[in-house]
C-alpha cells in the first residue's frame, strides 16, 4: 500500500490536520494544487513490491491468471466480463506516473463487481432492488484472493479500494483513487454507450430507451466532475465529447418518439 507522508510545517497551513485525512481534504478540494504538490509525497513502504504499470510484468506474480479465470468462470450474464479486463487497462493509463501498489489494483479490478453476476446476486426483484453488491463483493474478495495466492498482508488494501470504487465514494488510498476514476471512464464514451444499451430489456433498471438515455444523460451530467486524477481527467475528454454527440444525434433521430 502506498503511504502519504505528511510534512507538518504547512500542509494547507493546517498544521494539526491529521495524516489520516489528507487524501480526503485532497479530493475535497481544501488544498490547492501547489500546496498539495508542495506538502503531499508518495513513499512505498519498506517490503512492498511496486509494480512498474507500464511493463506489465508479472513474475512472482501468479495469482493474476488465478484471479482472471475465477472471475471468468463467474461472470454471468458472460457480456459482464469485458469491464474487468478494459478496467485495469484504464487504470494504467491512469495511474502512468504514480507510485502504487499494482497488485491491489489489479485485484480489486477483477473482483469489484462480484455482485452483480447471476448467481451471485438475488433474482428476486424486490430482494434485487435492495442489493448492496459492493458490500458482498468486500466479503467475497477475501476468499477469493486467499485462493489466489494473494498477498495476505494486501488483502484488507484490496478490500478498501473496493469499498470505494464506486463514483459517489471519496477513496482513501491511491490505489482507490486510481480504480475509482478507471471505473468512471468506462461508464463514459463508446464503452459506456456500449454497456448500458446492451442491458435494455433485460435490466430492470432499463425496461425502454428512454430509461438508457436518461441514465446516459445522468452520466454525462454528473460523473465528470467526480474524477480526482489529472490524468483521468485528460482521458474523460474525448469521451465526454463522444457522449455528447450520441445524445444529441438520439435526440435529432428520436423525433420526440424515443420510447
Amino acid at each position: 500500500m502506498v503511504k502519504l507522508i505528511y510534512h507538518r510545517s504547512a500542509l494547507c497551513d493546517r498544521p494539526s490536520l491529521p495524516r489520516n485525512n489528507i487524501l480526503e481534504e485532497w479530493h475535497r478540494g481544501r488544498c490547492t494544487r501547489r500546496q498539495r504538490k508542495a506538502h503531499l509525497k508518495v513513499k512505498p513502504p519498506m517490503n512492498t513490491t511496486l509494480r512498474d504499470p507500464k511493463s506489465g510484468t508479472d513474475a512472482g506474480n501468479s495469482f493474476r491468471s488465478g484471479l482472471a479465470e475465477y472471475v471468468r468462470a463467474q461472470a454471468l450474464p458472460v457480456d459482464k466480463l469485458g469491464h474487468q479486463p478494459r478496467l485495469y487497462a484504464l487504470t494504467r493509463l491512469v495511474g502512468q506516473g504514480l507510485a502504487y501498489d499494482d497488485d491491489v489494483v489489479y485485484a480489486a479490478a477483477w473482483l469489484h463487481d462480484l455482485g452483480v453476476f447471476i448467481g451471485h446476486r438475488p433474482e428476486d426483484p424486490v430482494a434485487l432492488s435492495r442489493w448492496d453488491n459492493v458490500t458482498y463483493a468486500m466479503k467475497q474478495a477475501p476468499a477469493a484472493l486467499f485462493q489466489a495466492g494473494f498477498p495476505t498482508t494486501k488483502v484488507a488494501d484490496v478490500v478498501e479500494a473496493i469499498r470505494t470504487h464506486q463514483p459517489h465514494m471519496i477513496p482513501s488510498t491511491i490505489e482507490g483513487t486510481i480504480l475509482h476514476d478507471a471505473d468512471i471512464l468506462e461508464q463514459l464514451g463508446a464503452i459506456g454507450i456500449l454497456r448500458v444499451a446492451a442491458k435494455i430489456g433485460r435490466d430492470t433498471r432499463y425496461p425502454t430507451f428512454t430509461d438508457a438515455a436518461t441514465t446516459l444523460r445522468k452520466a454525462l451530467a454528473e460523473l465528470p466532475g467526480k474524477l480526482h486524477l489529472d490524468a483521468a481527467k485528460t482521458l474523460a475528454g474525448p469521451k465526454i465529447a463522444l457522449l455528447e454527440g450520441f445524445l444529441q444525434g438520439m435526440d435529432q433521430e428520436a423525433h420526440g418518439a424515443l420510447y
